[in-house]
């Protein structure tokens, strides 16, 4: 055996030091810090590792959890599972149809969920036209916001080389092109107004710099941001 089994003790020692040093650690702390810790790992134990990969989707790292179970041991409030169950249904559409990675993203804060696609995965070239592929998707936010009662603010944007695409004056006005359809359309499919908003902010929010190389793809989007019914306007920014 020579002597391999000399790097497996130093490595059960090295364990153990780590062990105590973080015992010690705790048992140093005060109340207040001992929960923020907790808080920390905690919000890591809420997924499982049974990562899900599709062609398209894997490498977008802002869906890094959204396919990940959550496990039952774990306690968690009400809202975080509204939310974790949400984006389990958004990602399970999203890879089922392999929405290209950069042009679509998923992600979640202490408020709501946010999903992001890139008008053409919404509306023809140069319009606020809903495709059959666009029109799909909007069937599934409708289904969202029926099953989970969510409120719902649909944010515009645009990138700096969409200047007068579609007749628009001004990319305040696209923005608000984008956001505002899908609005009437949620409407149309008996979504009750009070629970949506519609914001729209032109080219202040880029996602990337202007000059980077996925620009247009980044930052000409519209952001569906579900959110708590008790978060208001200050809460979810906008």
């Amino acid at each position: 055996m020579g002597g391999a089994w000399k790097v497996a003790y130093a490595d059960f020692v090295t364990a153990m030091m780590a062990f105590f040093l973080l015992m010690w650690i705790l048992s140093m702390s005060d109340k207040e810090t001992r929960q923020g810790l907790a808080g920390v790992f905690r919000a890591e134990a809420i997924f499982s590792t049974n990562q899900i990969s599709a062609v398209g989707v894997s490498n977008n790292p802002l869906i890094q959890y959204a396919g990940k179970v959550v496990k039952e041991d774990v306690k968690i409030n009400e809202a975080e599972r509204t939310n974790i169950e949400m984006m389990k249904k958004l990602n399970q559409f999203m890879l089922q149809d392999s929405f290209p990675s950069g042009a679509s993203g998923l992600t979640s804060d202490s408020v709501g969920v946010l999903l992001h696609l890139a008008p053409d995965l919404l509306f023809s070239p140069g319009t606020v036209e809903f495709t059959a592929e666009g029109k799909k998707v909007m069937d599934q936010i409708v289904g969202v916001l029926s099953m989970f009662q969510a409120y719902l603010v649909v944010r515009g944007h645009a990138d700096t080389s969409e200047a007068g695409i579609g007749g628009y004056t001004s990319l305040w006005n696209l923005s608000a092109a984008r956001a505002n359809a899908a609005i009437r359309y949620l409407i149309a499919h008996n979504v009750d107004p009070k629970f949506l908003r519609s914001v729209a902010y032109g080219d202040t929010r880029p996602a990337v710099a202007s000059d980077a190389p996925n620009a247009k793809q980044m930052n000409s989007r519209v952001e569906f941001h579900f959110h708590r019914p008790d978060a208001m306007s200050t809460v979810v920014g906008y």
